[in-house]
């Protein structure tokens, strides 16, 4: 059956009343398998020092079982509403990424609470914002560093009560420990009616952009939006039916993620929380991204979500230690060459196959060792990756699938199927999602397949509803076209004649030379990612009559190359005389 009408009548049985009846329901359908697992020696965890979860061994993995965190996220949620939360109360989490900000997101929605989440590189101004825009009620926190920049603002806030993930027990009245929130609710085991009713079009979530342009706005999504989404992304790539006795990776009970990007975001919220845990899969929580290749060793994810710079750094890591002799660069470099080929190749010959094998005896099982050994796919998003860069993860064998999405979708809107990844496009539409073009916006941008270019427009049930008391900025947001309403995601791309996306550039980004002619920067700057000598790459060019570019060069790489040639490059880098 053709993957696409698959999708289309595959039902993953994830959409129910609310997000955490979703989880209630996984949990008990998968109470005796792996949940979490958690590493030792990170974090002065309260939920340990309270007896609720065993201790992890230092430096090592230990696991919690979908029966125990279900019982878990129960008590802390009947613990939060002994502190007064009720439905549609808002409550902040303000935390790394680790298995108690799970806990915390799943029983605060049980309790039938918004949870609204504050980025832990947040200022004091920042965090402030974050808390009182909503009208937060509460807050849970990692530790006492982000406590003390919440008690800075306090007296601008609203706050009832604060949960600190870590340490003992606090001097203050109103600030518990989630060891001490459990036994709250411990003692009014709430039993099976734990979990609140919402109605999908509840408020879930207040998930407020960088604000990188200006101040952060709260992107209101509901129950129907995450979950709707969840359903989305599972047709794509959970356990289908057609399937069962085909070679294709998917996402289902038994695979494994590592978690490490910010859980605040919603790109990790979605694709490393919710959808795991009603595949009932398991998510093990990384101590940190500097340790990323380390915990995969220890975790032997099959899957990972990531951005495009962490996949860059990655291959730099794996380029570097490969070329630690010159023998060893030129049998990499021979490798990647063969991958690239054999990739390209519709119908590889038997001495392309040959090549192929001895390159991924040599090099690439290598390589995938290095990355845990177990992997199955990567999925990227929230950046534009590298084609070149995206063409040698899958001819290593460690196949990229590049997808596409933004805070107010909830937020995939498109992505690479297994079955048919095509290198240099974000993937055609999920299930349910609508997409269309102005091409007033990007005009000038050639088409580079045949398709239609110009700004991207979704309509979807993942489409958020609109930002939190900005009613301009939400019209402005969206346009009306035939009686229909439209989110404007301000990307220009290209939607190709086979129905899948690529991605061009942001419209703000253009550069629009004196000629008239518009060029898309990203796609030369995506160009150098994989050249060992280039850290960084910016493009210049608007209103001249040429393009540009500021080179930013990895001075040890450089360094390296000029002393294997015989070079004298000179002691101080700073030196750009010579």
């Amino acid at each position: 059956m053709d993957w696409r009408r698959a999708e289309r009548e595959h039902d993953p049985g994830v959409t129910r009343d609310s997000l955490a009846a979703t989880f209630d329901a996984s949990a008990r359908e998968h109470a005796d398998r792996t949940a979490q697992r958690y590493k030792g020696g990170v974090y002065d965890r309260s939920l340990v020092r309270a007896g609720v979860v065993d201790p992890a061994p230092d430096g090592a993995f230990a696991a919690l079982t979908y029966g125990e965190l279900r019982d878990l996220v129960r008590g802390l949620s009947a613990g939060f509403r002994e502190l007064g939360v009720a439905a549609g109360d808002r409550v902040g989490i303000f935390a790394g990424t680790r298995m108690e900000w799970a806990h915390s997101d799943l029983a605060l929605l049980g309790a039938g609470a918004v949870v609204t989440t504050v980025y832990t590189a947040s200022s004091r101004e920042q965090v402030e914002h974050l808390l009182a825009d909503p009208g937060a009620s509460g807050v849970v926190v990692g530790n006492r560093d982000l406590l003390d920049r919440v008690t800075a603002v306090e007296d601008g806030l609203e706050l009832e009560f604060v949960v600190l993930l870590d340490g003992e027990p606090h001097e203050r009245e109103d600030v518990y420990t989630l060891g001490e929130l459990h036994e709250l609710g411990a003692a009014v085991d709430p039993g099976d009616g734990w979990v609140i009713d919402r109605d999908l079009d509840d408020l879930a979530s207040l998930v407020y952009t960088s604000g990188t342009t200006g101040t952060p706005k709260g992107a209101e999504l509901t129950h129907r939006n995450f979950l709707a989404n969840v359903d989305q992304c599972l047709r794509r790539f959970g356990a289908r039916p057609d399937r069962a006795d085909a070679d294709v990776p998917v996402v289902d009970e038994h695979s494994v993620t590592l978690s490490f990007l910010p859980l605040a975001h919603v790109f990790e919220r979605l694709a490393g929380h919710f959808m795991m845990y009603a595949a009932g899969a398991t998510v093990a929580y990384a101590e940190s991204a500097d340790t990323l290749r380390e915990d995969l060793g220890l975790v032997r994810p099959t899957t990972l979500t990531s951005v495009p710079r962490v996949y860059e750094k990655l291959y730099a890591a794996i380029r570097e230690r490969a070329s630690e002799s010159a023998v060893r660069a030129r049998v990499f470099e021979w490798a990647t060459e063969v991958g690239r080929a054999h990739r390209r190749a519709d119908d590889p010959g038997p001495l392309l196959r040959a090549r192929r094998a001895l390159a991924d005896r040599l090099v690439f099982s290598t390589v995938r060792e290095a990355l845990g050994g177990e992997l199955d796919f990567l999925v990227s998003g929230g950046g534009s990756l590298s084609a070149e860069l995206c063409e040698l993860y899958h001819g290593m064998g460690v196949p990229v699938l590049e997808g596409y999405g933004l805070t107010e979708t909830a937020p995939v809107v498109t992505v690479n199927p297994p079955e048919e990844p095509t290198v240099g496009t974000i993937g055609p539409p999920l299930h349910g999602v609508d997409v269309r073009v102005d091409d007033a916006v990007g005009a000038g941008v050639e088409a580079e397949a045949g398709g239609e270019v110009g700004e991207l427009l979704v309509r979807g049930p993942n489409v958020f509803r609109g930002y939190r008391s900005l009613p301009a900025e939400t019209d402005a947001a969206f346009v009306e076209i035939d009686g229909e309403r439209w989110f404007r995601t301000g990307d220009v791309v290209e939607i190709r004649p086979d129905g899948y996306v690529a991605f061009r550039e942001r419209a703000k980004h253009l550069l629009k030379l004196s000629t008239g002619k518009y060029v898309p920067p990203g796609a030369v700057e995506d160009a150098f990612a994989a050249v060992e000598y280039v850290e960084q790459v910016l493009v210049v060019g608007d209103g001249r009559r040429f393009v540009s570019a500021l080179v930013v060069p990895d001075l040890a790489a450089v360094r390296e190359w000029g002393e294997s040639k015989g070079g004298d490059l000179p002691s101080d880098e700073s030196d750009t005389g010579r």
